[in-house]
């Protein structure tokens, strides 16, 4: 559980995405964090107390001078041992408010009397032309500058009719970002590039070779290395997996499809990480038409080999020294020796193996880091754990590199 100790002191404001906040406060439990609501007056028009005090299992506060508090500093007691502040939802009141330093009831009071090593994240709430006023612009510029970080908002219908920005981000997205807030930022103002899933080869317009990558590893890379503060753009293969939040994705369905998008992107990114299981054999004879079964005859095929992604990717920091590449293979036997192979076959500096068959679709890996040193053994976990690790290990590597050019 990622927030697993962490004690989060969760605020809400007058809105109806206090509807979203009752999920979000659940979803933070489950994740292990103890959770104390603060609610403003407004709020409690939106949402009960009673609900928010069964979901979090603590005594919600709504009063400055609430009498349940011995000393009557409610706004001083309830933040001192907390880990983080989340605002959720954030008005545009209570946004103008943190801004100018106003504390006038509870909520507000202890946000501005927070220790100052304690952080605060607000995800606003409101409508599209509130959030679009010059006056909200100016309050959230002067917020960040203060280091408040800002979850959202999100784009879309809103409860008045309108649609535009102004949504507040779901709970599960609002649990990640708070989940990322706590991760070291070890690639803060780096690129990455990420390959991610199966590619699918057309045999004809309904048919086609692919393999049984998930994308579950590509995509637990792509998180964690945006939760390590980095600009991630992931490359996809077809998925059923949501992309990460933060996460710009492109759809690819082809491996020359994949190719092409990355090498379209991969000029001035600091890393590139090529998870995708792409096929290595194309059909050179695809039908246009859907072939017909008949009872005499079987499609002859024609293969032709698939593009290297990750050997074109490496032969462009030649120059540069840049992107990082980091590959990854799938074997069914022999991992050690045909991944020390591999890597030097590829000319990269850092290759993670895994056997294949015993992770596609699983939530749980276990992988060996190859490098000039020799192997590495990260441990079987969840693919997330195993994406933060890698994240980790790329992060050393590459202010080792910017030390040495």
């Amino acid at each position: 559980m990622d927030l697993q100790g962490k004690k989060i002191v969760l605020g809400l404001t007058g809105g109806v995405a206090c509807y979203k906040a009752a999920e979000l406060c659940r979803s933070l439990v489950k994740q292990g964090a103890s959770v104390q609501v603060v609610m403003t007056e407004a709020a409690t028009h939106f949402i009960g107390a009673v609900t928010m005090q069964a979901l979090s299992g603590h005594t919600v506060y709504t009063d400055q001078w609430d009498p349940r508090v011995d000393n009557n500093m409610a706004h001083i007691d309830l933040t001192r041992d907390a880990d983080a502040i989340l605002i959720a939802p954030c008005s545009t009141d209570f946004l103008r408010k943190l801004a100018h330093g106003a504390c006038d009831d509870l909520l507000s009071t202890l946000c501005v009397a927070r220790p100052r090593r304690l952080p605060l994240h607000i995800a606003p709430a409101m409508n599209v032309e509130m959030w679009e006023n010059p006056a909200t612009q100016r309050n959230v510029a002067q917020l960040r500058q203060d280091g408040v970080s800002i979850f959202g908002p999100a784009a879309g219908a809103q409860a008045c009719g309108e649609t535009g920005f102004g949504r507040m981000l779901e709970a599960e997205e609002l649990l990640d970002e708070l989940v990322a807030a706590f991760q070291p930022k070890s690639l803060a103002g780096k690129r990455v590039l990420i390959t991610a899933g199966p590619t699918f080869e057309p045999i004809d317009p309904v048919r086609g070779i692919t393999n049984l990558s998930s994308g579950k590893m590509g995509y637990a890379v792509a998180r964690a290395a945006r939760e390590a503060g980095a600009e991630v753009v992931l490359v996809s293969g077809p998925t059923a997996l949501a992309a990460p939040h933060g996460v710009r994705r492109i759809d690819v369905q082809s491996a020359q499809q994949m190719h092409d998008a990355v090498m379209a992107h991969v000029h001035g990114q600091h890393v590139f990480i090529g998870v995708a299981a792409v096929a290595d054999w194309r059909v050179v004879n695809a039908s246009a038409q859907k072939m017909k079964k008949t009872a005499d005859a079987i499609p002859q095929l024609e293969f032709a080999q698939n593009v290297d992604i990750l050997a074109a990717v490496a032969a462009t920091t030649s120059l540069s020294g840049w992107p990082y590449c980091v590959g990854f293979a799938a074997e069914s036997e022999n991992l050690i020796e045909f991944g020390a192979v591999k890597r030097e076959r590829k000319g990269i500096p850092l290759l993670v193996g895994n056997i294949g068959p015993q992770t596609f679709g699983q939530d749980d890996n276990s992988v060996i880091l190859f490098d000039e040193a020799g192997h590495t053994v990260l441990p079987r976990a969840d693919k997330l754990t195993l994406a933060r690790q890698l994240i980790s290990e790329i992060a050393k590597r590459i202010d080792e590199r910017s030390l040495l050019t």
